[in-house]
């Protein structure tokens, strides 16, 4: 089992910068990948931005225009996110994920919000 643990959401001003943390912990392992998702109320969850193990290939979602750039510490058990250019329509809960492969999931946190004001 393993545990994930977001960590660095707030409300923040548009054109505003804000650093997400997921922390692993568990049964890690090795080689995994690592997502990020966001969720609005009453809409899907969409694809943000995933990283392989030794971080050498990364994904990102078509409509990010190089705003965000996701990143990882294996030392720490840790991927981060650094969003920057934030927009309103950024407003979302952010929610980590773990699993084998940049399209498939196995484990999630429960997510942290994100509110940005215009």
């Amino acid at each position: 089992q393993v545990q994930l643990v977001e960590s660095g959401g707030g409300l923040v001003q548009a054109g505003g910068s804000l650093k997400l943390s997921c922390a692993a912990s568990g049964r890690t392992g090795s080689n995994y990948y690592m997502g990020w998702f966001r969720q609005v109320p009453g809409k899907e969850r969409e694809f943000v931005a995933a990283i392989n193990w030794s971080g050498d290939s990364t994904y990102y979602a078509n409509f990010l225009k190089g705003r965000f750039t996701i990143s990882r510490d294996n030392a720490k058990n840790t991927v981060y996110l650094q969003m920057n250019s934030l927009k309103p329509e950024d407003t979302a809960v952010y929610n980590c994920a773990a699993g084998p492969t940049y399209r498939e999931y196995n484990y999630w946190g429960q997510g942290t919000q994100i509110t940005v004001s215009s």
